[in-house]
């Protein structure tokens, strides 16, 4: 009767327990894209090539990957308490972000850009097990609530750059590194697991290679892979994109770039919380089928709004903005409720590792093809095979019976 009472007890305070992960969340995703907002600044301080202003992006991707995939390989998430482990990374993403003020150059900008991407995945996915611990019904709604504020947080840069004008980039830097600092005050002191904790594991490195041979959860990692073909190549080049739009047909919505940039990518935390509500109303499968679908459609849209009229590339950018990550949360959503529940942590872990792993090489690829084109009005083009090839294994996912198991039961 206690434990009944307990988990009651617990269950209610899931919403709060929701707004802070949510909170806790925003504050480190600010560091990941930091660099980024700035990169016209620092392209002119430190007169840097076209390859390592992509690998100011694309370091951040790399660290992720290897903190995600060895965090896995040992089952940290699994293994150490959720809300120290989060506190720790955002600590140490808060100092490598700092880092920026006092490096000197390239060199060591992008070294601390790899080891705060490999800091953030100590925060990302232990935040979505931690989520799911505080709901069983209504989970995709609470993780697409908890990846709309990723998701806010990975724009806010744009906004700090476009609201400070001419100011230096540093207020930038700083201003992420101390919203990343009180997150892990904030983890460490408020953040709990929720009654439906998962078991904890032992060290087993074979549940790392388990969770690839699972038809399901390797269908829904698909699903994911070509998600995150699209997702981070678009974030990361779409202020350059709407740069040179500006520069081509003279008017760029919204103002200015970053701006536009910003709102473009703060739309996607709309597009998330539309996502777990239809997820959980029609089900995970068709969900994301369906925000893959009108994604896609928008890269292949876009090239035809630039240089345009303001009013068609904004609209046409807004509904990528929402559509590109509103369905994100519900791949974690599929792999919490296919996965061994012993290695829900590791099973996630694989999956944003490898996700991650290959918005590395679209990131990289993007200014090779607008190099290529001549230009930045067709560069997105290649993202479209990604939602494509996610929408496919989405709907292989939805035939088969273990589909059940997802959104209770909702396909």
């Amino acid at each position: 009767m206690a434990a009944e009472q307990g988990a009651e007890a617990g269950a209610s305070g899931r919403w709060l327990a929701l707004a802070l992960i949510s909170v806790g969340v925003l504050g480190p995703l600010t560091t990941w894209f930091s660099a980024t907002a700035i990169l016209p600044e620092l392209t002119r301080d430190w007169d840097l090539s076209p390859a390592a202003a992509a690998w100011l992006t694309n370091a951040v991707q790399a660290g992720f990957v290897a903190g995600a995939l060895g965090a896995s390989l040992v089952n940290l998430p699994d293994i150490l308490r959720l809300n120290r482990l989060m506190a720790g990374a955002a600590l140490l993403a808060a100092v490598a972000n700092a880092g920026l003020l006092l490096a000197p150059g390239p060199g060591w900008a992008i070294a601390l850009r790899l080891v705060t991407g490999l800091a953030l995945a100590g925060v990302y996915p232990p935040a979505l097990k931690l989520m799911a611990t505080w709901f069983r019904r209504g989970r995709g709604l609470a993780l697409g609530v908890m990846i709309g504020a990723l998701t806010l947080g990975s724009a806010l840069p744009h906004l700090f750059r476009a609201l400070a004008g001419g100011a230096d980039w540093r207020s930038v830097v700083l201003g992420s590194s101390l919203s990343t600092l009180a997150a892990a005050a904030l983890f460490a002191l408020a953040v709990r697991e929720g009654p439906h904790a998962f078991a904890r594991a032992t060290f087993d490195p074979r549940q790392s290679l388990a969770v690839l041979r699972n038809r399901p959860l390797m269908l829904a990692n698909l699903g994911y892979f070509g998600h995150m073909w699209e997702l981070y190549a678009m974030w990361a080049w779409f202020l350059v994109f709407a740069a040179a739009s500006g520069q081509a047909g003279g008017a760029v919505p919204f103002g200015s770039p970053s701006m536009l940039t910003f709102l473009t990518l703060a739309a996607g935390a709309g597009g998330c919380v539309l996502g777990g509500v239809l997820s959980d109303r029609i089900g995970r499968c068709l969900t994301t089928a369906g925000m893959m679908a009108v994604s896609g459609l928008c890269a292949l849209l876009i090239g035809f709004a630039f240089g345009g009229p303001p009013a068609l590339l904004g609209a046409v950018a807004l509904i990528w903005g929402a559509s590109i990550v509103g369905d994100s949360a519900q791949f974690s959503a599929a792999v919490t409720e296919l996965a061994d529940p012993r290695f829900v942590g590791t099973a996630v872990s694989v999956q944003l590792g490898i996700g991650f792993g290959l918005t590395v090489a679209a990131i990289w690829l993007l200014p090779l093809v607008a190099e290529a084109l001549g230009g930045w009005r067709w560069a997105f083009l290649p993202l479209v095979p990604g939602p494509l090839i996610g929408l496919v294994a989405m709907l292989a996912l939805r035939r088969l019976p273990e589909a059940r198991l997802l959104a209770g039961g909702r396909r």
